[in-house]
């Protein structure tokens, strides 16, 4: 019996080796960004067992054998309604600027989306003016509304929302709503979906989560774009979910969440409907692409805003958006000014900052001073020391949870959107981000994120190197958890 119990331990040591040995190399043979890599290492030897049932459900990109084949196949249609907007008489590639070249020029060879002008945004700052003018505007639709939100809170003005679509539906107008199953679990529990289908809207929970689907797809890949199209005339994306912040997450004990969303009318809505269309087919293997933009006649002089929509997730093509980051960034020449709730950026991105600022370049980085993600907020400090040493400035929001996504360039071009700058949003979700080439839109923009400079303080340097050693210790321990984050 002795030598029984002694063959099983030394069986059970051997496939505990084999399973460690087999994910860290999985780990090393995916080549991503060496930090990611090491980072998973080690969460898989410090926590043995539990490092490598984490690695199992959350290291790689396992959209479900449904989802993965469905976008296969959707490539090709898309590809061909992609192809066609540069058929367009929008499609004025000369007008852009330097700036806006490259980054189109990446885009098109990833993704085969063209920057289009002839388009018209207007920036909104106020989450009750966004709620105002988006209930209006539904009011006014009259064929179809698409909306697609990573949450979506019941309470006060979002309730309006939703009373504006069931009349709207109730007039005949077309209604599809998709939302993140994890995200607006608190709409999933609510009246709302019933009141909702009772009128005829289509409702449906992206990326369902349950305990059975852990082993058959990653759990916490989320849907985080904020869209609405509404008629193909009209849309809105930006950083704001479908919440009322004066009902929403109070007892987090951060303020209110302050946002933007981008009100857009001209050739750039048909593309953000075709997103919409490529995420409703995903979940429901239903395929209604929208009309292309109609060409109106103009002359270059009558272009007002030349808009690069760009889109990422499980299933596009990887690390887009973070490679026109990185491309913004490595061509700014006087100023760059970030502002994101969740700072957690890859190696590369750091890198790119700390030689921004190494050459002379204005960085800041506006943060929240209170998150409501603590391991967020301990990680993200990691990366404080050495942007501070090498004169990257960084601020912290006293006005509430900043929740803008906003990068303006020397002042002259932007990018605005979903994307938060964390392992996630740069990886993981679905997003979307516009690259806008208009100096006005972009100066609107600086100016809002100087409103948020003046409320806010710089972390100071020299006080920030005097930090207690037990925080030094708390923000390696976060980091090391990065890759979740």
């Amino acid at each position: 019996m002795y030598h029984f119990y002694q063959l099983l331990t030394l069986a059970g040591v051997f496939i505990y080796w084999l399973v460690i040995a087999g994910i860290s190399v999985r780990v090393v043979v995916k080549r991503r960004a060496i930090g990611v890599s090491l980072a998973w290492l080690m969460i898989i030897y410090i926590v043995p067992l539990g490092g490598a049932f984490a690695y199992l459900l959350f290291g790689e990109l396992n959209l479900g054998k449904k989802r993965a084949e469905r976008a296969q196949q959707m490539y090709s249609p898309y590809e061909q309604w992609f192809s066609n907007l540069y058929n367009v008489r929008q499609y004025k590639p000369h007008v852009s600027s330097l700036y806006g070249q490259s980054i189109s020029a990446i885009c098109e060879k990833q993704i085969g989306i063209p920057a289009l002008a002839d388009n018209q945004l207007t920036l909104l700052n106020q989450t009750h003016e966004i709620l105002e003018m988006l209930i209006k505007d539904i009011g006014q639709a009259t064929e179809s509304i698409h909306l697609e939100f990573y949450i979506w809170q019941p309470g006060g003005k979002a309730d309006e929302v939703a009373q504006a679509l069931v009349e709207s539906a109730n007039r005949g107008v077309s209604v599809k709503l998709l939302l993140d199953a994890a995200g607006s679990r608190s709409f999933f529990k609510s009246h709302w979906p019933s009141t909702l289908k009772e009128a005829g809207i289509s409702v449906v929970n992206a990326l369902e989560v349950s305990p059975l689907r852990m082993f058959f797809r990653r759990l916490d890949l989320r849907l985080h774009r904020k869209i609405v199209v509404l008629d193909n005339q009209i849309a809105y994306t930006g950083s704001m979910n479908l919440v009322d912040p004066k009902y929403f997450n109070q007892e987090a004990g951060v303020g209110e969440w302050i946002d933007v969303m981008v009100r857009i009318t001209g050739t750039t809505v048909p593309v953000l409907n075709s997103i919409h269309a490529w995420d409703w087919e995903v979940e429901t293997n239903e395929r209604v692409l929208p009309e292309l933009p109609k060409c109106l006649p103009h002359d270059d002089n009558d272009i007002t805003d030349l808009v690069q929509v760009i889109p990422s997730g499980p299933g596009m093509r990887d690390e887009i958006i973070h490679q026109v980051l990185l491309q913004s960034i490595y061509q700014a020449q006087k100023s760059i000014v970030i502002t994101t709730p969740y700072f957690v950026p890859s190696e590369n991105l750091q890198l790119a900052l700390i030689i921004a600022a190494q050459r002379d370049v204005q960085v800041d980085i506006i943060v929240p001073d209170k998150n409501d993600s603590l391991m967020v907020e301990w990680a993200s400090r990691a990366f404080f020391s050495e942007l501070l040493d090498a004169g990257v400035h960084i601020h912290r929001f006293k006005g509430g949870l900043l929740h803008t996504k906003s990068v303006v360039i020397d002042g002259n071009h932007c990018l605005i959107g979903t994307v938060n700058l964390d392992m996630r949003s740069l990886w993981l979700n679905f997003e979307v981000t516009l690259a806008v080439d208009n100096l006005p839109f972009t100066q609107e923009l600086e100016r809002v994120q100087q409103s948020y400079l003046a409320d806010s303080v710089m972390v100071s340097p020299e006080l920030w190197a005097k930090r207690s050693l037990a925080n030094r210790i708390t923000e390696r321990i976060f980091y090391l958890f990065s890759p979740l984050l």
